[in-house]
């Protein structure tokens, strides 16, 4: 087996794992906007707005690296920007009156 043939596999199992957690990250946001919709409560938008960052930016690298061409090491920053802002918005949403 080549070293190319494992690193293809890798790469299909990170889309795959990534595609995951966008759906998953954008249901939780979906369940979290809803519930502030209904409610109208401040700390429930917060808590939307920081899990949409953080979906965000559990996808962003990959796309930035594989779409626009960006490096790999830029697009990882910008990542872990995004979900560093997300969790702070969460936090925020956890302790806001």
């Amino acid at each position: 087996m080549s070293p190319d043939a494992s690193t293809t596999g890798v790469e299909i199992a990170l889309a795959v794992v990534k595609t995951l957690l966008l759906v998953v990250g954008g249901v939780i946001t979906f369940f979290a906007y809803r519930a502030y919709r209904r409610t109208r409560q401040s700390p429930l938008g917060y808590l939307a707005v920081g899990f949409g960052l953080v979906t965000a930016g559990l996808v962003l690298a990959g796309m930035l690296y594989e779409i626009l061409g960006v490096a790999l090491g830029t697009g990882l920053l910008l990542e872990s920007l995004l979900m560093l802002a997300g969790f702070l918005v969460i936090a925020y949403s956890l302790y806001a009156p």
